[in-house]
């Protein structure tokens, strides 16, 4: 068997083209091996995410008690037995967080009956300002089916971390801030296991079909 091997210089402005073959019977087996399993992976994490992951190839949740926008605690423990989506972000974010939480609204309200097999949770990212008291106003805007959930800077740190979720402040003129954040929505099913997650900008057929399917999931 022949293996023609092409090798790939950099020039000033070009690059160069050489090539040489060689007969290596033993090292092509391998190499298709080798390449069959990375692609094997490959196609796992592309086409695997958004279904249902074995919590060995993706370790995303956790343990966590927080407030809730009426001044409840809530623990990961509440939520047993409930299939739940997870969303970080926070009242004075001016585009995506008004947007998701709206189309999650919308999600809820053509669910129908099914959306009380749900739960959403809205977590802040900014718990200097969001109290309970202005997470409870900012959410009279949403499905009142949406709980606001916040807590100590450790607590919520703590929680992003578990999610893998991302935030970092960015400072505005004046002494204000905004904050950067993840955008996607998680779906944990009723045993509190990642399945997969919404995208910002999915469509209302996306995301109803996702939710529907973390649902049925509850429901098997």
């Amino acid at each position: 068997m022949v293996i023609r091997t092409v090798m790939m210089t950099r020039t000033t402005g070009t690059t160069a083209m050489t090539a040489r073959t060689t007969v290596r019977p033993l090292q092509l087996v391998v190499s298709v091996a080798v390449i069959a399993a990375a692609l094997l992976a490959v196609g796992v994490f592309l086409f695997g995410w958004g279904r249902n992951v074995p919590a060995s190839l993706v370790t995303i949740g956790g343990p966590f008690t927080l407030t809730t926008h009426a001044g409840e605690k809530l623990s990961d423990t509440d939520l047993k037995g409930t299939p739940f989506a997870v969303f970080f972000g926070f009242t004075h974010c001016p585009e995506v967080c008004p947007t998701t939480l709206w189309e999650m609204s919308e999600s809820l309200t053509t669910l129908g009956d099914d959306a009380d097999k749900l739960k959403v949770l809205f977590i802040s990212v900014d718990p200097k300002r969001d109290t309970p008291e202005s997470l409870a106003l900012y959410l009279q805007s949403f499905d009142p089916r949406i709980l606001g959930l916040t807590g100590s800077e450790e607590a919520i740190r703590a929680i992003g971390q578990q999610y893998r979720a991302y935030w970092q402040t960015v400072p505005l003129e004046g002494g204000d801030y905004t904050i950067d954040h993840t955008a996607s929505v998680f779906l944990m099913d009723d045993a509190g296991e990642f399945i997969g997650t919404i995208s910002y900008g999915e469509t209302m057929e996306a995301r109803l079909e996702k939710l529907r399917r973390l649902i049925s999931a509850e429901a098997a």
